[in-house]
């Protein structure tokens, strides 16, 4: 490897509580592929009904559709190693009672159906923390490699899980599968329990579930990178959760084979993935994000197609290993753009849109195997799957890997009348610019990414306006909810907008005099400063 060691893809396991969590995660990966391999087995036995198979699959990631997003606004806002060991023990609490009834003999379909939406609440509340934390574990030049490393980490599950819950199914019976499950978060809350966690430093106090709520889906309609995440997303996952929402069908149905080669195949899947990992950073040197995407995408569209036609299982086996191969090219692509392309302060929000676009489709599978047979589906996904790439092409990943996100704190603090409570508000700011009247142009061209930089970071409005009896006095104004949230700007504005800001500055007619920034406060009334001069030299 050229880069240096330090920032190799098996770099971030030298950070010990990275590791730890790591393999603890690992671990619950593969009790996770047991139970699923598990409750689909089953289900598929007792009922032989594609539409139940889909549901029981679907009671996992429903609940992740459902609640992902407010999940992610909690972990934003509270403490997440707290927030965590709370999700895992509600979570080992619903696979015991699994096991419990199972062993009893006593887990009818729709109790199934039920106690693993249970199950699927816990994973919910959990993902977008989980995911959020490893910024925090890590130095940020080890973030890609991390990302990276945790995309393996569910496709080594991947590559165990199924054939272990397959081989526990056949050999010890269901409730032990569930058993196995069980101890899985025990293990990750006991990871979770030794981590010290240094909080983020803020002078401010957490933002209510309503606001951070709404910052979140603000930050989201103005953030292009991100939002190419999520389109290139929801168009490859809607299709591609077709081929292992109907897996189980396809062996049980199509090919008359058993919970064994079940697991085989979801084996192969997981193989494929792992050796994708392996070759992933050779290839992303040669090819761009956006490229590998496409290609992963077409081949992965291909395999869907290869096991809606293909009855000889050896070959399946070879499809089933370049499926697994494509997926993770896919789905590490998109995680480590979602990843780096938002600020720590909106991450887990972020993200949880991300975990909904991934979680969606299983169900909608289901009832078009039921309409119109499994193998129709499976060719009408294969042909979505390619259509996507396709249309995906015109949002670019590759943006994400060029903005830099670290907070600059390179915003004056304003001269304010000590009385002023947080909670006035609206505040509006206004910003003045002298410009070069040559380069209004440019000006104007400039000042839109800097438009949407301020309502991505709390803005409720923000224009622009030329003084009608002065060309080249340009007066930029802003909205803020509350003085509370304008001083969250201060600490929100990164080293990205810092660029966009300073390029700004380059139009000025005068560089020696910076733009006057004024801020006014609604609500009841203030004692001004001794000293209240307008700021300058900042751009809020």
């Amino acid at each position: 490897m050229s880069a240096p060691a330090t920032h190799g893809p098996w770099s971030p396991l030298g950070q010990p509580t990275f590791r730890a969590l790591w393999l603890a995660i690992l671990v619950g990966n593969i009790g996770t592929w047991i139970h699923d391999v598990a409750a689909a087995w089953v289900m598929a036995e007792t009922t032989n009904s594609p539409l139940m198979v889909a549901a029981v699959q679907s009671a996992t990631t429903l609940p992740v559709v459902l609640l992902a997003i407010i999940a992610g606004t909690l972990a934003d806002i509270v403490d997440r190693r707290r927030y965590l060991i709370l999700a895992q023990l509600w979570m080992l609490l619903v696979a015991s009672t699994l096991a419990v009834l199972a062993h009893l003999d006593r887990l009818g379909p729709w109790t199934l159906v039920t106690l693993t939406f249970a199950l699927g609440i816990g994973a919910a509340m959990a993902m977008p923390a989980q995911q959020a934390t490893t910024p925090e574990l890590v130095p940020k030049p080890m973030l890609g490699p991390a990302v990276a490393l945790g995309s393996l980490s569910m496709n080594i599950a991947r590559a165990i899980g199924p054939a272990l819950g397959g081989l526990i199914v056949a050999q010890a019976g269901i409730a032990w599968a569930f058993a196995v499950n069980a101890l899985t978060f025990l293990g990750v809350a006991v990871v979770l329990w030794c981590w010290r966690r240094v909080p983020v430093a803020t002078a401010l106090p957490p933002e209510t579930f309503g606001v951070a709520l709404r910052a979140g889906l603000r930050y989201a309609m103005q953030a292009s990178v991100l939002q190419a995440v999520l389109v290139k997303a929801a168009g490859f996952f809607t299709f591609a959760s077709a081929l292992t929402a109907l897996l189980p069908i396809v062996v049980k149905q199509d090919l008359q084979a058993s919970a064994g080669t079940y697991g085989l195949l979801l084996g192969c899947i997981g193989a494929g993935a792992i050796a994708g990992a392996m070759v992933l950073p050779g290839l992303r040197t040669r090819l761009d994000p956006d490229r590998l995407v496409l290609v992963a995408t077409l081949a992965y569209a291909g395999c869907t197609l290869g096991v809606a036609l293909l009855r000889w299982i050896h070959l399946l086996y070879a499809v089933a290993l370049l499926a697994g191969f494509a997926w993770i090219a896919v789905l590490s692509s998109l995680q480590i753009a979602a990843q780096t392309a938002v600020p720590a302060w909106v991450r887990a929000r972020a993200l949880s849109l991300y975990i909904v676009v991934f979680s969606a489709g299983s169900l909608g599978w289901g009832a078009a195997a039921q309409a119109f047979g499994t193998p129709a589906a499976l060719a009408a996904a294969a042909v979505g799957t390619a259509l996507a790439a396709l249309f995906g092409l015109r949002f670019r990943l590759g943006e994400a890997a060029r903005v830099n996100v670290t907070p600059s704190g390179h915003w004056p603090q304003p001269i304010v009348s000590p009385e002023l409570e947080d909670e006035r508000g609206p505040v509006l700011v206004t910003v003045e610019y002298r410009i070069d009247p040559a380069r209004r142009t440019t000006f104007l061209q400039r000042m839109q990414p800097l438009g949407r930089a301020r309502r991505r970071n709390g803005a409720l409005q923000w224009g622009v306006a030329e003084d009608s009896t002065q060309p080249g006095v340009y007066l930029e104004y802003f909205v803020d909810a509350s003085w509370r949230e304008h001083l969250r700007q201060h600490e929100r504005v990164t080293e990205d907008e810092r660029a966009i800001q300073d390029a700004l500055l380059e139009t000025l007619a005068d560089p020696a005099q910076r733009p006057l920034v004024r801020h006014f406060i609604g609500g009841a009334p203030g004692v001004a400063p001794p000293s209240a001069a307008p700021a300058q030299g900042g751009l809020a």
